[in-house]
């Protein structure tokens, strides 16, 4: 039996797991590598922050990621086959590692997540494709 999400240590395991997972992904990688050219030293710690806020309520994100997500499907479209890819990722990444309450509400608001960032970067992506 895997053990659930219980602590910020286990959401940085989490996090660290899937991006390096995206990093190496054919389908994403090259938005967040090439096009966003994310700066892994400070998205990291704001993606702790952001699933730590998510599953624990902690309070500690501060940011608008809608917002990010926009500029970015501005200089490169973002279809529903990402947010699709993305989803997939994140979901079987947090099942290889944990299961439990926390583990399906984090999964639940992934799925959230996903369906809200497609419809405000890109409204005619039909949402329920993605669930």
């Amino acid at each position: 039996m895997k053990p659930d999400i219980r602590d910020r240590a286990d959401i940085q395991h989490l996090v660290d797991t899937f991006y390096t997972k995206v990093r190496a992904d054919e389908t994403i990688g090259y938005l967040f590598n090439d096009v966003a050219r994310v700066n892994w030293e400070v998205h990291l710690p704001r993606m702790y922050d952001f699933w730590e806020n998510i599953v624990f309520q902690t309070g500690g994100f501060k940011g608008n990621p809608m917002v990010a997500h926009v500029q970015l499907h501005q200089k490169s479209p973002l279809t529903a086959e990402h947010f699709q890819h993305w989803l997939k990722l994140w979901l079987s990444t947090v099942d290889e590692l944990f299961e439990g309450e926390k583990t399906e509400l984090i999964k639940q608001r992934a799925r959230s997540i996903a369906t809200m960032m497609q419809i405000k970067v890109h409204p005619s992506n039909d949402p329920r494709s993605i669930m």
